[in-house]
């Protein structure tokens, strides 16, 4: 048994189809006031990505001793070369979507997915993710009919997809790990696990 960190419905299904025995725990984080201050310490995207989730994992392991929490986070970062680039956040509002989606608009950027497992306020396995991923030219009208179609799912998404639903729409290519884009790099976390004695090998 695992403790998720997250309220996330797609890396509860994730676990839940991979049959991974887990339960979930808020981690309670300001997450927009924890990566201001990350970033004013110089991280870059993969990095961010990887602190952020080990704070959510750390927060809730305080709370369940003895039990491996895992915690998630993404980052996304715009660009074909270092993970410096701009980076882009969850959209503040329907119309921040649609700016978002403009900015990634026939351009390459960069999905950041971490993963972190703490045991009794100690981090002791870590792994993150890169995917490479070109979006398509995207018309107004095609940015304004997928906002209709889907905002109250992708609201929540770093980047304003879901690449599992009309997400995949916007895309005309993807370099990595499907599971890595919906916010879990599963493959990796389920050797762990195996290794742990989670599941079995």
């Amino acid at each position: 048994m695992i403790v998720l960190a997250s309220q996330s419905a797609s890396r509860k299904a994730m676990l839940t189809a991979a049959q991974v025995p887990f339960e979930t725990l808020s981690p309670g984080v300001d997450e927009e006031a924890a990566k201001e201050a990350l970033r004013a310490d110089g991280l870059d995207a993969r990095a961010l990505a990887d602190a952020l989730a080990e704070l959510k994992a750390l927060k809730v392991s305080r709370r369940v001793p003895g039990a491996l929490v895992l915690g998630c986070d993404q980052t996304l970062s715009i660009g074909d070369g270092e993970d410096r680039g701009e980076m882009v956040d969850k959209a503040v509002d329907r119309a921040d979507a649609a700016r978002i989606l403009k900015l990634l608009s026939g351009r390459v950027h960069h999905l950041h997915s971490a993963a972190v497992i703490v045991l009794n306020g100690e981090p002791i396995w870590r792994h993150v993710e890169r995917v490479r991923m070109t979006v398509r030219p995207l018309s107004d009208t095609f940015i304004a009919s997928y906002l209709d179609a889907d905002w109250d799912n992708l609201r929540w998404c770093v980047g304003c997809y879901r690449i599992e639903g009309p997400g995949a729409q916007l895309f005309s290519k993807v370099e990595g790990s499907q599971f890595a884009i919906q916010g879990l790099p599963l493959l990796p976390l389920l050797d762990f696990l195996r290794v742990r004695g989670v599941l079995a090998a």
